[in-house]
């Protein structure tokens, strides 16, 4: 018997925003869904527009399991998380080390596939991609509590838009956020 899926499927239990009075709480699979829906779009835009050749569905699918970790970890505050090189250190240890549980709760011959997508290369282009998604779905997060009255995101906002701006010299980043990132300022009806 394997449990890895009855873990993943533990994804739905672990909130986000922990230190924050959300008007709509947020877990880390509607999290991962979204962020999958970003990557997938960011890699087909730089595909379609910008002459690049990657994988979509393995860009997407790295993003859908981006967060795997915080089934064991729990998801751990960003103020805390890098609030000196120290923590931030032993924090990627422990993340690591959670996945290297996950993953061995999987038959032998499908661990390798789920490494690849769980613990990617940092430094792949595709890896990029999914923190800049990563980053753009909680700085929609920051927009919606704001147009909700929610003045607890306005720091966490102006944050969020700068890290997802330092991703602007990836082009396909740009294009999203100048092409979508308005619309989720808007109410239902301003959206028809």
């Amino acid at each position: 018997m394997y449990n890895f899926f009855a873990y993943m499927a533990r994804m739905k239990l672990i909130k986000r925003w922990s230190l924050m009075k959300s008007v709509s709480d947020e877990n880390i699979a509607e999290h991962s869904a979204q962020v999958a829906q970003i990557a997938h779009a960011l890699a087909l835009i730089k595909n379609r527009r910008f002459g690049g050749d990657l994988n979509v569905d393995r860009v997407a699918t790295m993003a859908l399991y981006h967060e795997t970790s915080e089934v064991l970890t729990g998801d751990l505050p960003t103020p805390i998380k890098y609030y000196n090189p120290e923590i931030r250190k032993a924090y990627k240890d422990i993340e690591s080390t959670a996945n290297e549980k996950l993953i061995s709760m999987l038959p032998d011959d499908l661990r390798e596939d789920y490494r690849e997508l769980i613990e990617p290369e940092t430094d792949s282009y595709e890896a990029v991609l999914v923190k800049a998604a990563d980053k753009i779905s909680a700085y929609i997060k920051c927009i919606e509590e704001m147009r909700s009255g929610n003045r607890e995101f306005a720091k966490a906002e102006i944050a969020l838009r700068e890290a997802v701006e330092k991703y602007y010299c990836y082009e396909e980043v740009k294009y999203f956020c100048e092409t979508f990132i308005e619309s989720f300022g808007k109410t239902l009806d301003e959206l028809e």
